[in-house]
């Protein structure tokens, strides 16, 4: 059975403008909500993914809704994984957010390497959409409907693979949809999901981050949450390997088995987010916060133990960078 990962001690996971989480603490402390926001500002939250990677999110949105900041945020965006997270800030359901990879996710009736090739999916969204968001962790999707905030989910076109952003659906059965087609992987999940005539596949293979459209559509304070450690995200690991599908996903549209690999993907995001000058920023304060430290969890993992530590993790950052006792109990506490 693999071990535990080494405990290391804790560091600062938040970079960039502080005055995004003054915004936030300043929103709090006056009590304002979605749509009626005294200040002139428009706070973008921005989730990433990555498949499992989703846990340390999932442990961020905890923190943050226990903060009690998550109230402060306009926006939200998401891709794959992270539109699922941000679907949990959006409707108050943090708690689950941190706890579905650990508890439902990481099983193989929802990931299993050993389908690879076979009729069934490695993922299956089916086991997903209408298992454990129906009857472990309940998602009512007409509320993403009814919400004063919105949520942009990012999927790919599967013909040419450029981003687009899903949002302001009127049905929950729509929003559904939508969050398959963010997450649909040819050979690992299925055939791409057809909305409007179009095929879509996995968000984050067009924009594994999407804090350049958020900035785009108006926003002046942009909070990222990232899947990867500093230093995973600024090298490639000696030890990886391009796995056999993605391998296998060039053959479907040339460059798609590469655009699926994470550290690939986030290039321009990351010059956006680390360089105050580029031409992208307009003057808008941007904050990243990434995992304090890895818990060794990867898109396919289903290792309970790990994947609940990336949650625990991803909680530990949040609560580092507010700085704030209020937010300082653990997940399950």
């Amino acid at each position: 059975m693999p071990t535990r990962p080494e405990p290391a001690a804790p560091a600062r996971g938040d970079h960039g403008d502080r005055e995004v989480l003054d915004l936030m603490l300043a929103r709090r402390a006056s009590g304002s909500r979605p749509g009626e926001r005294a200040d002139p500002h428009s706070l973008a939250l921005v989730v990433g993914g990555g498949g499992m990677r989703g846990a340390y999110a999932g442990g961020m949105v905890h923190a943050l809704e226990e903060a009690g900041l998550a109230e402060s945020v306009d926006t939200v965006y998401g891709a794959s994984a992270g539109a699922f997270v941000g679907t949990a800030l959006v409707l108050g359901h943090g708690a689950d957010a941190a706890r579905i990879f650990s508890d439902d996710m990481a099983s193989r009736d929802f990931i299993d390497p050993r389908r690879f090739g076979s009729r069934r999916p490695v993922v299956s969204l089916d086991h997903l959409l209408d298992d454990i968001l129906v009857h472990s962790k309940p998602t009512e999707w007409q509320s993403l409907a009814d919400s004063p905030v919105p949520l942009h989910v990012l999927v790919t076109r599967a013909g040419d693979l450029s981003p687009h952003a899903l949002t302001g659906m009127s049905r929950g059965d729509e929003w559904k949809r939508a969050m398959r087609a963010t997450a649909a992987i040819p050979l690992l999940t299925g055939r791409p999901v057809t909305i409007d005539d179009e095929e879509w596949i996995d968000g984050s293979v067009g924009d594994p981050l999407p804090v350049a459209r958020a900035l785009r559509d108006g926003a002046t304070h942009v909070l990222a949450l990232m899947t990867r450690t500093v230093g995973e995200l600024s090298r490639h690991d000696p030890g990886d390997r391009t796995p056999l599908w993605a391998r296998s996903l060039d053959l479907l549209a040339p460059g798609l088995g590469m655009m699926t690999q994470d550290v690939a993907r986030h290039g321009e995001s990351l010059r956006l987010i680390t360089d105050a000058a580029h031409p992208g920023r307009a003057g808008a304060h941007l904050l990243t916060i990434t995992p304090c430290r890895s818990a060794g969890v990867r898109g396919l993992t289903t290792d309970r133990e790990r994947v609940a530590l990336a949650a625990e993790y991803g909680h530990e950052a949040v609560t580092v960078a507010i700085g704030d006792p209020d937010s300082e109990a653990a997940i399950g506490a």
